[in-house]
């Protein structure tokens, strides 16, 4: 998934400040610019896995163009952070799995529009599957 992080400007004596509106309560910082955009990679999945833990499911990324509008981030720096959800959790398993070629087409063109990996989509897609009410 691809999570837009919104980027306070730092200077020599404050850091750069990093928000993830679509997750409320994420944040992270960092010294140099790069510093800052590592460090909301591991925060947004830190953040959601304890939604995972939680049993929530995971919040839809907005676009830039969606948040830049809003009052309180005038001003701030947009970038993208992407985040392949197989990283979450338990160490990733080599699984064999048989699917008709049209679906698996299918899987990739979705995964790669939403900004994710076959593996990781399909990962969420179980998740999202079992959370749901029988």
């Amino acid at each position: 998934m691809r999570y837009p992080i919104a980027i306070e400007t730092g200077d020599s004596k404050h850091a750069y400040g990093v928000v993830v509106p679509d997750l409320p309560g994420c944040f992270s910082a960092g010294d140099t610019l790069d510093d800052a955009l590592t460090n909301a990679r591991e925060a947004i999945l830190l953040h959601l896995e304890g939604l995972l833990d939680d049993g929530e499911s995971f919040p839809k990324p907005s676009t830039i163009e969606q948040l830049r509008s809003k009052r309180s981030f005038r001003g701030w720096t947009w970038a993208i952070v992407d985040v392949d959800l197989s990283d979450l959790g338990d160490k990733a398993a080599r699984i064999n799995i048989t699917l008709p070629q049209r679906i698996l087409r299918a899987v990739d063109a979705h995964a790669r529009k939403q900004g994710e990996t076959r593996s990781g989509f399909l990962a969420r897609a179980a998740l999202d599957a079992m959370r749901k009410p029988a």
